[in-house]
């Protein structure tokens, strides 16, 4: 089975003093030797860059342009990563029609749109309330795992 990982587990798991930085490890750990495929799409670099490179004072990591290239670097290898298509596009449209869906969790449609488009039905997430809604995934705490 294939799981998308969710952006908040990509920053929790570089995060060493973060109290949920043990449960994303493990999760990843776990899922991989029972040879599952973990997979991002370029929406979760993205959003991991935005987090990564903001300030600490403003709930960011404070990582410097070249570590935080150097950690994209490494999630790029070390987890599949899904291209971006034109089908994702019209799938979003579609859920965000369907679930009336507005502000800022039109990011998350964006992401179940891809899981759609990939064929993908699992998500390892921290939240999974903000998912829900969405009868087209199963959302999975990585503390579940």
């Amino acid at each position: 089975m294939s799981y998308l990982v969710d952006t908040n587990i990509l920053l929790r798991s570089i995060q060493e003093n973060h109290p949920m930085h043990e449960s994303s490890v493990q999760a990843v750990r776990k899922l991989l030797a029972q040879e599952e495929t973990l997979c991002i799409v370029p929406q979760n670099l993205i959003e991991f860059w935005v987090v990564a490179t903001r300030p600490l004072e403003v709930n960011g990591l404070g990582l410097s342009v070249a570590d935080a290239l150097q950690e994209l670097e490494q999630m790029k290898t070390f987890f599949v990563l899904l291209p971006d298509t034109a089908l994702i596009f019209s799938a979003w449209e579609t859920l965000i029609s369907k679930y009336k869906i507005i502000d800022k969790p039109s990011h998350d449609a964006r992401l179940v749109a891809a899981m759609t488009v990939h064929n993908m039905t699992h998500l390892l997430t921290f939240n999974i309330n903000d998912f829900k809604r969405f009868s087209e995934i199963i959302a999975i705490d990585p503390r579940d795992i």
